[in-house]
C-alpha cells in the first residue's frame, strides 16, 4: 500500500437521497464506483455503468457472526450476476460495483483485481469473506498490467473505504503517535488503542473467563460470538485473543475483557493511569457507563 495521499472524491447522488444509489469516483482516476442497497436493487439496475464488465461487493451482516461480512466477485452481466445474488445469498445489504470511467477494463482485469481483492482482504482479515476457498495464485497477466491494476485496486480501495466500507484497511495502523491503553481486573490483561471508527484490542490480550451474573445476558452472547469465529479461544483458564479486533465502543471492549458491565472510558488507561477519558475527551473521566 502506498502512502496517503491527499484527495478529491466526488460522489454523485442520482436520486437526490444520500443513503440511496451513489456513483463515486477521484476526478483523476480511471475508477468509478456505484453503491446500491439491496433495497434500490431494481433501480439500481437501470444504471448505465452496470453495462460494464467490472468488480463487485456485496457487503452484511450475519447474526451469530463477529465481523461484518463481503463477498467479492467479477462479472460482464452485473444485472444477471446481482439477480442470482438476490435469490441465493441472503446476509447482504448493499452492493459495490466497480467499473472503468473509459471502459477498458477486459476479462482479465477483472479476474485479477477479484483475486487480489480477495487476497488482499483475507489477509486484512476485517471482514469475513463469504467466497470459501481463495485460490493462491492468480490467473497471468503481463508485468506492465499487473503493475496497472494494483494501481487501480489503490482506487477501488479508497472508493470503497470512502463509501463505508473499509475491507481493505487494517484495524491497527501502525504508527508511532498510537496511544496503547490496558484493561486489568479479575485476572483479566486486555491492550488496545482508539481508532476511527471504535476500538481496537490487540492481539494477545487475555480476557476473564467468569462473567458477573448481572452481565451474562450482554457479555456471554458477544464473547460466543467471538470464540466462535476463532477471534478468541480458550488457553489455561482463560480467554486469549488471537488477533486484532474492532469493537464499535471501548465500553464493549472492556466489558468483553472483564467478564462485566464496564464504562471503557474510565477502564482503560495508558501507562501513566490516564484514563482513555483523559486522554482523548480532555475531561474528567464520568463514573457512569457510557458507550
Amino acid at each position: 500500500m502506498t502512502s496517503p495521499t491527499a484527495k478529491t472524491i466526488q460522489i454523485y447522488l442520482p436520486t437526490g437521497e444520500p443513503r440511496g444509489i451513489r456513483i463515486a469516483e477521484i476526478t483523476t482516476r480511471i475508477v468509478q464506483a456505484v453503491l446500491i442497497p439491496r433495497s434500490d436493487l431494481a433501480q439500481g439496475k437501470l444504471r448505465k455503468e452496470l453495462d460494464l464488465p467490472g468488480i463487485y461487493f456485496l457487503f452484511g451482516e450475519g447474526e451469530d457472526e463477529a465481523k461484518p461480512i463481503v463477498y467479492i466477485g467479477q462479472t460482464e452481466d452485473a444485472r444477471k450476476r446481482f439477480d442470482r445474488h438476490n435469490k441465493t445469498k441472503t446476509f447482504w445489504k448493499t452492493a459495490v460495483f466497480c467499473v472503468s470511467k473509459t471502459q477498458n477494463f477486459t476479462q482479465a482485469h477483472i479476474r485479477y483485481l477479484e483475486w487480489y481483492c480477495m487476497q488482499r482482504a483475507k489477509e486484512v482479515n476485517r471482514y469475513s469473506l463469504d467466497n470459501g476457498q481463495v485460490p493462491d495464485n492468480s490467473t497471468y497477466v503481463p508485468e506492465p498490467m499487473e503493475a496497472e491494476l494494483l494501481d487501480v485496486f489503490e482506487t477501488v480501495s479508497t472508493l470503497v473505504s470512502t463509501l463505508g466500507y473499509p475491507v481493505f484497511e487494517p484495524v491497527v495502523k501502525q504508527s508511532s503517535s498510537s496511544i496503547i491503553f490496558y484493561c486489568r481486573g479479575g485476572g483479566s490483561e486486555g491492550k488496545g488503542e482508539l481508532v476511527e471508527d471504535g476500538f481496537v484490542v490487540h492481539e494477545g490480550s487475555k480476557a476473564r473467563m467468569e462473567v458477573v451474573t448481572s452481565a451474562i445476558a450482554s457479555v456471554t452472547p458477544r464473547r460466543d460470538k467471538l470464540r466462535s469465529a476463532g477471534v478468541m479461544e480458550e488457553r489455561n483458564g482463560e480467554y486469549v485473543f488471537t488477533q486484532d479486533y474492532l469493537f464499535t465502543s471501548p465500553s464493549t471492549a472492556a466489558a468483553v475483557v472483564l467478564g462485566r458491565s464496564a464504562n471503557g472510558w474510565v477502564e482503560w488507561k495508558d501507562k501513566n493511569g490516564a484514563t482513555l477519558s483523559e486522554v482523548h475527551r480532555d475531561d474528567e473521566a464520568e463514573t457512569g457507563d457510557e458507550e
